[in-house]
């Protein structure tokens, strides 16, 4: 799996839309489409869109399953 040329270091989520928008970021940088990151995580595209749109009320575990897809690592302090 390719690792998304974000820029490096800590990125703070504060809230869905955050996530969504590192998501997206880390998505096109490594030029992948919707439609493979769902083939890829075993979701919809509608899933990914939601997500990336920053929708409050999709699946956790989907949502971290997908920010991995795309080498977003999410951990605390």
């Amino acid at each position: 799996m390719t690792k998304a040329s974000i820029p490096i270091g800590n990125h703070q989520i504060r809230s869905a839309r955050d996530l969504g928008g590192l998501v997206r970021q880390a998505r096109k940088s490594i030029k992948m489409t919707q439609a493979t990151l769902a083939g890829l995580c075993g979701c919809g595209t509608r899933f990914i869109s939601e997500l990336e749109s920053g929708k409050p009320s999709v699946e956790f575990d989907l949502a971290v399953r997908v920010a991995e897809a795309v080498g977003i690592r999410l951990y605390t302090d």
